[in-house]
């Protein structure tokens, strides 16, 4: 019996195995010049956020070197790249969770165009609409699925209207509606992200950063957690910049994608254009 092994980040049968180091040697190998106009234009030349020339990181250590993005209102962005790559640090980077050394970070369009870059997250939350998404394990345990989604008022200092905003939610989604005075940590690892998702919504957010929204979760809940983004982007609007380490389901998702390596951007374009590049596929589809 042939041993079959995972290549790239997919799955999948193939012969042989790459290190990260070697995903992230071989992804800089691939690296394009990507000029700004490009970006523009895959945000349909009217950029809702817009990152330039970002120097970013961690206490004095820089992570991001450089980095630009343009994303379009309505739009949805995923990012992919080997572990270590940066794409985490873009996501606090917006939302105000690192160190800026250096660039700009706007969002909103025309005269209504406003500079976050040194913005606190609350303040962000609160001026741009901006709310943050967190990987698995954010939810209190020892709440109530109500108590939870009450949470997301609190983060606005909105308390009286969270209480509306919830039943909202228990509208939109009956599975969390039949859950509503059990304790968080007695749900399914779909329902922990769906509750994730609704606390956000809950703060009315214009544009929703994403971290890794699949982590952990069995196929049939990666499913429904990427039809609720859908239903999100495509029927309430909002913008959506995610991190996805299932790089297939993210791109295709998302409408735009880009490939970083080592804080900086290799590869741009729409989802359909890197899931149907070759090289793309063969480090992060899985051949």
């Amino acid at each position: 019996m042939t041993e079959e092994k995972v290549r790239g980040y997919g799955a999948g049968g193939v012969d042989a195995v790459i290190s990260v180091e070697e995903v992230e040697r071989q992804a800089a190998a691939i690296a394009e010049e990507i000029p700004i106009e490009k970006l523009d234009q895959l945000a349909g030349n009217a950029p809702f956020v817009s990152i330039q020339d970002l120097h970013a990181g961690y206490g004095k250590m820089e992570i991001l070197h450089g980095f630009n993005l343009r994303v379009g209102h309505k739009q949805s962005l995923c990012l992919i790249g080997p572990n270590g790559a940066g794409k985490s640090t873009i996501l606090h980077a917006i939302f105000g969770l690192n160190n800026i050394f250096s660039g700009s970070i706007t969002i909103g369009d025309g005269d209504d165009k406003l500079d976050v870059t040194s913005l606190s997250p609350n303040e962000k939350l609160g001026r741009a609409g901006v709310a943050y998404i967190l990987q698995d394990k954010s939810i209190f345990p020892g709440m109530t699925v109500e108590e939870n989604l009450w949470m997301g008022g609190f983060l606005k200092d909105q308390p009286a209207q969270a209480k509306q905003a919830a039943e909202m939610v228990f509208d939109k989604y009956s599975r969390l509606a039949a859950r509503r005075k059990h304790l968080a940590k007695v749900l399914s690892g779909g329902e922990r992200r769906l509750l994730e998702i609704s606390r956000a919504l809950v703060m009315n957010p214009e544009i929703l950063l994403v971290d890794e929204p699949s982590i952990g979760l069995e196929p049939r809940f990666i499913d429904m957690v990427f039809e609720i983004l859908d239903d999100l982007q495509n029927k309430e609007g909002k913008t959506i910049i995610m991190v996805e380490q299932n790089a297939k389901k993210g791109l295709e998702f998302a409408d735009i994608g880009y490939v970083l390596v080592s804080g900086e951007l290799a590869i741009a374009g729409t989802g359909d254009e890197l899931l149907a590049n070759p090289k793309v596929g063969e480090l992060f589809l899985g051949g």
